[in-house]
């Protein structure tokens, strides 16, 4: 007998995760009809899809994000990245868990909770995402024009998110809170997935590893199957260094934002990443563990407030 989905549980995954029981296609297809053409049954017979094939990515991520996350309306063009929302789901998840650890483990909700998303991209995934799960509002910023214009047409498509989702241009690249965050601005929390690779060839040698593991064969010509665009994918120094200038404009705004986070790709990295926060005298660090699909990534969270500060922080 065909099963519609892979029901192992995926453990991995936060708690909360909606998909942990993996993917429903019966629901995914009665929500989004496109997605059933990209389906074919594996050697267990289970109900599948080519995940190296960038147009099934796409209408997989259609389908999530109308049946869970009230989605009705969602495209990206096609050189730009198609995230795994489980993934990045997780990262919301974990988020709420520690804005909970400073509101007496309760979970703040609403849109009164202001995020902000660095490098939102064209697929304003966090927002979208985190709306959904908690009411949240976000201002989404991005040095890439083309990609905030798309994000544009997703918000004016959902009304939810009219008002729960802006959008503000980096004008200088070099920079990411500068320009952005004003003196008037409060911010819960601030996420971030930064580029991982340090050029172009790193990024295409990723590419290429990734495609050949999903396909089981050898390829010099990947097919990037979640797409990403330079600004996405690498940057003048890599994950390290921009991680780095982050922190050190984090300094400048220290009772401003409750929690400033980011996804740490490569775990070599977060002992330099621990040791810069201490050197600029952060009063809390957090490393949170967490899976990335079959890739193990992480958070890593500072606050510049004590304990005390924490708890008089106004939700």
């Amino acid at each position: 007998m065909m099963k519609s989905n892979n029901s192992t549980e995926k453990t991995h995954l936060h708690p909360r995760n909606l998909h942990r029981m993996g993917y429903d296609f019966e629901v995914l297809v009665a929500a989004c009809p496109e997605l059933e053409p990209f389906l074919f049954v594996n050697n267990y017979q289970n109900k599948t899809l080519d995940f190296s094939n960038p147009d099934a990515v796409k209408a997989l991520n259609k389908a999530l994000l109308k049946a869970y996350y009230g989605t009705e309306h969602w495209s990206i063009p096609a050189t730009y990245l198609c995230p795994p929302i489980p993934g990045r789901t997780d990262y919301i998840h974990y988020i709420a868990d520690l804005l909970a650890g400073s509101n007496n483990g309760i979970v703040p909700k609403g849109e009164t909770i202001q995020g902000l998303d660095i490098g939102v991209g064209a697929n304003g995934i966090y927002p979208i995402v985190g709306q959904a799960l908690y009411g949240w509002s976000f201002v989404g910023t991005d040095i890439d024009e083309k990609a905030l214009q798309n994000c544009k047409k997703i918000i004016s498509a959902n009304p939810q998110l009219i008002d729960t989702f802006s959008l503000q241009l980096q004008v200088e690249p070099r920079f990411i809170f500068k320009n952005i965050i004003t003196s008037e601005d409060h911010f819960d929390f601030t996420i971030c997935n930064p580029p991982f690779h340090s050029s172009p060839e790193e990024a295409l040698k990723s590419a290429t590893r990734k495609v050949n593991a999903l396909q089981n064969k050898k390829t010099s010509e990947p097919l990037l199957n979640f797409g990403g665009q330079n600004a996405e994918l690498w940057c003048d120094g890599g994950e390290l260094k921009f991680i780095t200038q982050m922190i050190y404009e984090s300094v400048k705004y220290p009772k401003q934002v409750l929690w400033f986070t980011t996804l740490v790709s490569k775990r070599e990295h977060v002992a330099s990443i621990h040791k810069l926060l201490s050197k600029v005298n952060a009063a809390e660090i957090k490393t949170i563990d967490m899976a990335q699909g079959q890739k193990i990534s992480r958070i890593v969270a500072w606050t510049f407030l004590t304990e005390a500060q924490q708890k008089n922080w106004k939700f």
